[in-house]
């Protein structure tokens, strides 16, 4: 990645990743992605925000040297996950007299993941302000938007605030700037429902206080920058929002048809009274795609058959990281078949305390699906319908 400049005095460094195709060893990534970092050179002093992921070394220094970067007297660090400060040592080794700026929670991070002595730091916390001269850095303590200890940075003279993970997308691009193209939009939104979505409460809080500082730009640590802030405030704040939509996700898996079966059935019953549905076979589609459709599905029905005494593991999988991302879903449901185990139902809607919705009357059948199951799944279909019209969703 080219170093550029943003404003006068303040610069990109950061590096792309342009061949990056897992994070976390979870979530697909289409594109890429960035690790951004800036430098701002105020007047007296020199800041550093952020490094990169270890394993652009190269890459990041080249950049450092691109700006001239022959000083720092500052190193902040907004979070403390790896991909933002795996660098950090090798930054405190070119730069044996800086300072890591960091709060408290991000400090014992910091010394736990790089092994960097405590002396190293100056712990900052909210509002607390640093000069560089002629430029101001202000800290805003932003926790939970994605770990305990993260901050944002706001250059108060350019109006730039530097986000870290918040508002940011994971995508490589050779534009320094956010467009309105839908790959950009797709990889926001997939951004949002893989690491922001389980902080609901948390990123509007932080949403609303990021309008109220009315910055001219956002520089987020992963994808461009966003010179027009409203859009990416205007996205967060509806996905964030209590409000569903009239939608139901149907992830499933089928050894034998069965399941699969009950899932096209139910899928007519949906779409024959109005309701968006949208089913997804588990055994094609990767978990960052049901993800995505979690932000603002009303229902999830999950279709399960049991595999020896509970439910299949792939749609286990689905239930674990629904109840990590924690939607705002309303309802959700099981549908599904078995030969002789019966704890499917009892395994799956255990797995999904976190998730605050109404469990819906499961249908869960011995066998091949008959006539009365289709009876049982137009009940559903109707019961959905009733509680998508009481919330005025239809």
């Amino acid at each position: 990645m080219v170093a550029r400049e943003i404003v006068p005095d303040v610069y990109s460094v950061g590096v792309i990743d342009w061949d990056r195709t897992v994070f976390d060893e979870l979530m697909h990534l289409a594109s890429g992605t960035s690790y951004n970092a800036y430098v701002v050179r105020g007047s007296e002093k020199t800041a550093l925000i952020d490094t990169a992921d270890p394993h652009f070394e190269e890459a990041y220094i080249s950049n450092l040297v691109r700006v001239g970067l022959t000083s720092v007297d500052y190193i902040i660090v907004n979070h403390a996950e790896q991909d933002h400060s795996g660098l950090l040592p090798l930054a405190l080794e070119l730069f044996p007299h800086a300072k890591v700026v960091t709060t408290e929670k991000g400090r014992d991070l910091c010394c736990i993941l790089h092994h960097i002595l405590p002396e190293r730091f100056v712990v900052v916390g909210d509002g607390d302000t640093l000069s560089l001269g002629n430029k101001t850095l202000t800290f805003l303590s932003t926790p939970w938007v994605h770990w305990p200890e993260t901050m944002m940075t706001y250059l108060e003279e350019d109006k730039i605030l530097f986000s870290c993970d918040f508002l940011g997308a994971h995508i490589a691009s050779s534009d320094l700037y956010a467009d309105d193209s839908c790959k950009f939009w797709m990889a926001a939104r997939q951004y949002y429902a893989e690491i922001m979505q389980p902080f609901r409460a948390k990123v509007r809080e932080h949403t609303a206080r990021v309008r109220s500082l009315g910055p001219a730009m956002i520089a987020p640590s992963h994808g461009p920058v966003h010179r027009s802030p409203a859009g990416i405030l205007d996205a967060y704040e509806e996905w964030s929002s209590d409000e569903v939509k009239n939608f139901v996700l149907i992830p499933y898996v089928s050894m034998h048809g069965s399941t699969r079966e009950m899932v096209d059935r139910l899928v007519d019953l949906l779409i024959e009274r109005g309701i968006d549905v949208r089913p997804y076979d588990l055994g094609r589609v990767e978990p960052g795609a049901i993800a995505y459709d979690l932000i603002d599905a009303a229902t999830i029905i999950l279709g399960a058959p049991t595999m020896l005494f509970g439910p299949h593991p792939k749609a286990a999988y689905i239930a674990f990281i629904t109840n990590i991302l924690k939607p705002k879903a309303k309802w959700i449901g099981v549908i599904g078949s078995y030969g002789w185990g019966t704890k499917t139902i009892e395994d799956l809607t255990g797995m999904l305390g976190r998730v605050d919705a109404e469990l819906l009357e499961p249908v869960y059948i011995k066998g091949k699906p008959d006539e009365e199951t289709n009876i049982a799944l137009a009940r559903l279909a109707a019961e959905i319908y009733k509680r998508h019209a009481d919330h005025s969703l239809v």
